[in-house]
């Protein structure tokens, strides 16, 4: 192999998107899989690719410091590319502590042994974190964050990142670790766990069950497809520059009630339903603790430098996103119920 990418939390909705174009991609790359596999960590996202010669997967927690400085000892990673993260708002404020020590204590982890292990032999390496537009803050009705926004994080989960991502940059300037830094919008598509919005509704939908949404459902975002998002990180690992963040959006800001409302009518569609029939679900609950009012990415620099471009329309990447879904229901049940653990305790078990 020409050289060898750690993936951290590559069992992942984002994760297991870069891990699988990685392997594919770089065939003469070895890409190693590092996830705890905590309840977002699912190996079923990469069966497709789990007996490639150039994939292994390590089971570990990026917060046990002497496992890390192990791995990068054993396996001597030529790069990094880190989306190991507790990453729902909802959950980091109801355990904020979980989201300090993974996020933050975990990416302190990593980049201090990529600089123990690199000493002396920077030359080709890259530590490569990703990060999120939720370290910006909130945005009123116009504007848009760029590269030089102050961040101004808002829950615990925002702040976490915030905080890992000045690390990062710390490391980068105090010890000349060669870093580069992305933070990107919502994402959406396959496998992702259906706790965030699109997957939970069109869970529901299928049972028929509420559509919960927040306050007044005004809260705006934009929204990425998660494949594009991958095709962002690798262009960005292989060519960014060291030092540098890109911004990565879609160009494509929505109503959290507008996006439902559409989401309800592809699903309508796509069950042979009456138009009208879903949106009959939608019900507002209370308002989530300091909820953002609205995001929205620059990511004019990537386009300008790296040539990166989103790919696909939010509307079909929406409708291929309900497709994949409603055509992997034993993938939704197992994530539903847990039984998705057992896949681990098959292909990996001692």
């Amino acid at each position: 192999m020409k050289q060898t990418i750690l993936i951290t939390g590559g069992a992942g909705f984002i994760g297991s998107h870069v891990v699988r174009l990685f392997v594919e991609k770089y065939p003469d790359t070895q890409i190693v899989n590092l996830d705890k596999l905590t309840y977002a960590g699912n190996l079923e996202n990469l069966s497709d690719v789990d007996q490639k010669p150039n994939y292994t997967f390590v089971k570990g927690d990026i917060v046990d410091r002497q496992f890390v400085q192990d791995l990068f000892e054993k396996y001597q990673f030529d790069g990094v590319i880190h989306l190991a993260a507790e990453s729902h708002v909802d959950r980091s404020i109801t355990n904020p502590i979980a989201f300090v020590e993974t996020n933050i204590l975990g990416t302190v982890n990593l980049l201090h042994a990529a600089r123990q292990v690199w000493d002396g032999k920077m030359e080709g390496k890259r530590f490569y974190h990703v990060s999120t537009d939720e370290v910006y803050g909130t945005l009123g009705a116009t504007g848009l964050f760029t590269e030089e926004t102050s961040y101004d994080p808002r829950s615990p989960y925002s702040a976490s990142k915030a905080s890992s991502d000045h690390l990062a940059r710390a490391y980068y300037h105090t010890y000349d670790l060669p870093v580069v830094i992305s933070n990107c919008s919502n994402n959406y598509g396959s496998h992702q766990f259906p706790e965030k919005l699109i997957p939970l509704c069109i869970n529901n939908i299928k049972a028929g069950k509420a559509l919960p949404i927040y306050g007044d459902g005004k809260y705006t975002r934009d929204w990425l497809w998660v494949n594009d998002h991958a095709t962002a990180i690798d262009t960005i690992y292989q060519n960014g520059v060291l030092g540098e963040t890109y911004n990565i959006g879609g160009h494509n800001e929505w109503k959290n009630l507008d996006l439902v409302h559409l989401l309800c009518d592809v699903m309508d569609e796509e069950l042979g339903k009456p138009q009208g029939t879903s949106r009959e679900l939608i019900t507002f609950v209370k308002d989530r603790q300091g909820h953002d009012r609205r995001y929205a990415i620059d990511s004019s620099k990537i386009a300008r430098e790296l040539g990166w471009e989103p790919s696909v329309t939010f509307q079909e990447g929406l409708r291929a996103s309900v497709k994949w879904y409603l055509e992997n229901e034993g993938w939704l049940d197992n994530v539903t119920s847990g039984a998705y653990q057992k896949y681990y305790e098959t292909q990996y078990k001692d």
